[in-house]
């Protein structure tokens, strides 16, 4: 028998069903409460809820195991996965698993009454389907527990059983060839192949070789036929880093390909027919691009099916402090020594770091430190120099450099677009500085606006108004 207004929460933390049984019952809903997933199952025999909330890690049975064994009973309930724990596999195998969504802890309360009220709406609507569970693999393949990452773990869950084409924006070394091998083995074709090719990197007169191979005797040199990448990931995944740099001429074969799935390889006569999914990445503007004559729009929304912004690693200062260990463990194994370990001076060093190379330039560091570093403590002398620049510098100094940059930043703006300059800086002048005053006063909203000099209304506005994740 199920019960349209009964929301059913397991969680072994007494706070945590406290707060939520409080919150459901405000907003009307029946909940009840349980401490492990065996009492869950066992009721589950005798009535059916409208939603299940579900810790990740219980003792006993998991949150995963929970949602497998009430997808065997009943496939119909939604179930909504919380965890402290947050990382891409169990963000995948909760999707995959048929979860209704994944929602990391600390949650906001009143989003989580939100999202059990979509849940309830959604089962009344339809009924779920769902196939078996994807196991969990061994090793986390992305670090990150900030909400943007969050929100990139969510959509590669959801894509997890899907073939679109996907488009990944990010600065130069955020991880987009990363969350592209992600989506590729959490997806239909993990069996087939994964090919990369930085079409940056490739000369523009050996490109199309590269990409759609050639015959033997098609141009000086040809002395075989070769076979190009669309040939060597057919059945898998194809990933075009700097696709905004494509010569004109090959972005027209590629829209063919990606329209028709055929092309003819440099010198060839028979079209080759390939099924291919192509994920591509850029850290450039492409819709700017196009309006600029430099990139071709039926490109651009064959490319545009499903858009990924991956966060610089200046927005993710609570993941900072565990790559920073994720790749002194790493370097540690390689070298064959122990592990390096970071000072709490080092660690908000890091912290306060803009990282221009993202987080490339984090595992660069790391590298550099555990070689060269002559103790297992690392200190800040042990540092780059422009981390001791960064620390020893003061307000007036941080000031001029802040004016400097953002002056190159305009007259480089000024140079290349016809959009009037404030119209694009002062939305990501707002954006920052609301997301340092969040993080400053750690979310609370009241004391943030005190701190930008602004009433919460204002805030709370312009939180919508710049469509802030916070």
């Amino acid at each position: 028998m199920t019960k349209p207004n009964e929301v059913w929460i397991v969680d072994d933390d007494h706070a945590i069903r406290w707060v939520l049984e409080r919150a459901l019952s405000q907003a009307e809903f029946n909940p009840r409460c349980f401490e492990s997933a065996e009492q869950v199952l066992s009721r589950l025999k005798r009535e059916t809820p409208a939603v299940i909330v579900t810790d990740i890690r219980m003792p006993g049975m998991d949150g995963l195991q929970l949602l497998e064994a009430v997808r065997a009973v009943d496939i119909r309930v939604p179930v909504i996965i919380m965890t402290a724990y947050a990382d891409l596999d169990r963000a995948v195998a909760s999707f995959q698993g048929g979860a209704f969504e994944y929602l990391p802890k600390p949650f906001d309360v009143d989003e989580a009454v939100t999202l059990v009220r979509r849940a309830v709406l959604s089962a009344e609507e339809s009924r779920r389907e769902t196939g078996d569970v994807a196991r969990p693999s061994t090793v986390p393949d992305i670090i990150g527990s900030a909400p943007a990452m969050q929100e990139v773990f969510r959509a590669i869950g959801r894509l997890s059983k899907s073939h679109m084409t996907v488009l990944l924006n990010g600065e130069s070394g955020t991880g987009k060839e990363l969350v592209a091998r992600a989506l590729h083995r959490h997806s239909p074709r993990a069996n087939h192949p994964f090919i990369a090719l930085n079409t940056a990197a490739i000369p523009r007169d050996l490109l199309e070789s590269e990409l759609f191979g050639h015959e033997r005797g098609s141009f000086t040199g040809a002395t075989g036929q070769r076979t190009g990448r669309f040939e060597q990931a057919n059945g898998g995944t194809l990933f075009l880093d700097e696709i905004g740099d494509m010569p004109a001429e090959l972005q027209t074969r590629l829209l063919r390909v990606l329209a028709e799935g055929d092309f003819y390889r440099v010198g060839g006569h028979q079209p080759v027919h390939v099924d291919v999914r192509v994920i591509a990445a850029t850290h450039q503007d492409l819709e700017r691009c196009v309006q600029a004559g430099g990139f071709r729009e039926d490109l651009f929304h064959r490319l545009n099916v499903i858009r990924l912004q991956l966060p610089p690693l200046r927005e993710r200062q609570a993941d900072v402090a565990e790559l920073a260990n994720h790749f002194l463990a790493i370097t540690a194994r390689e070298l064959d020594i122990e592990k390096k370990r970071l000072t709490p001076t080092v660690l908000n060093a890091f912290r306060t770091y803009h990282w221009p190379g993202n987080v490339r330039q984090l595992e660069n560091v790391c590298r550099r430190i555990s070689i060269m570093a002559p103790t297992q403590v690392i200190e800040l002398s042990d540092l780059p120099r422009e981390f001791s620049e960064s620390s020893d510098s003061g307000g007036e100094r941080g000031g001029q450099e802040w004016e400097a940059a953002l002056r190159r930043w305009a007259e480089q703006y000024s140079a290349t677009s016809e959009v009037p300059i404030l119209d694009d800086a002062v939305p990501k002048f707002e954006r920052t500085m609301i997301l340092v005053a969040l993080a400053k006063t750690q979310g609370r909203r009241h004391d943030a606006a005190r701190l930008l000099g602004w009433g919460r209304n204002t805030l709370t506005r312009k939180i919508k108004e710049l469509d802030l994740d916070v």
